[in-house]
């Protein structure tokens, strides 16, 4: 797959089928995602490929805790800021209305967080679900470094025909996703990526983005 395509095709799938994902794929798409730009090459990322019953029985257990209404576990680091301000917010607020719409779930639904929450836990059906980890240790710098790494693994997901969904909703749980994977508390969860093939027949989401205009300079050209 050309890379522009790659790029222009990767969305947040947010309906997977039960087509099981093979093994030596995922093994492909992360040994080459190693070449993954890391600022003095110390590759911080440590992750975990979970499927099969583990991962049945993590979605089970997160699940139950949606349902419940469960708040989840004190967050380790802020999803968002405190204050979004324009365009940062319109932008938000835009693409959470069409995703709301997509799920069919109304958006003044009293029960909407919910539904969203437990609609998440199922990783939208995806047979794996890759959790990706840092040490406590590393800064900032190490954090972007691990934003490009998943972009990589997840345009190499692409190549190989399977789509993804990254899900910060796994570390509202966090404590439920250590325990499945049995890390220690030297690291700190960033983010799970659900991966396989997407589900026919669903409609299909596609948030807009802004135009480069708005967020690019050309300085000297």
């Amino acid at each position: 797959m050309d890379v522009y395509e790659a790029v222009d095709s990767r969305r947040a799938v947010r309906a997977f089928s039960d087509e099981p994902v093979a093994k030596e794929v995922l093994e492909r798409v992360l040994a080459a995602a190693t070449r993954a730009p890391s600022s003095g090459n110390l590759q911080p990322w440590h992750v975990y490929v979970v499927t099969g019953d583990p991962l049945a029985e993590l979605k089970r257990r997160a699940r139950a805790r949606a349902l419940a209404a469960d708040p989840g576990d004190e967050r380790e680091y802020p999803m968002y800021p405190a204050e979004l301000a324009s365009p940062y917010l319109d932008r938000f607020s835009a693409a959470a209305a069409q995703r709301y719409q997509a799920l069919g779930i109304e958006r003044d639904d009293p029960d909407r967080p919910m539904k969203i929450a437990a609609l998440n836990s199922e990783a939208f059906g995806a047979p794996v679900v890759l959790l990706c980890y840092l040490d406590r240790t590393m800064g900032p710098g190490q954090w972007g470094d691990a934003g490009m790494y998943l972009q990589t693994v997840m345009l190499l997901l692409r190549a190989e025909g399977l789509h993804s969904c990254p899900q910060v909703m796994w570390t509202m749980y966090h404590k439920t996703v250590s325990q499945t994977v049995g890390v220690d508390d030297g690291l700190v969860l960033f983010c799970g990526v659900s991966v396989g093939f997407e589900k026919e027949g669903v409609p299909r989401l596609r948030t807009g983005r802004a135009d480069m205009a708005e967020m690019v300079s050309f300085i000297g050209a």
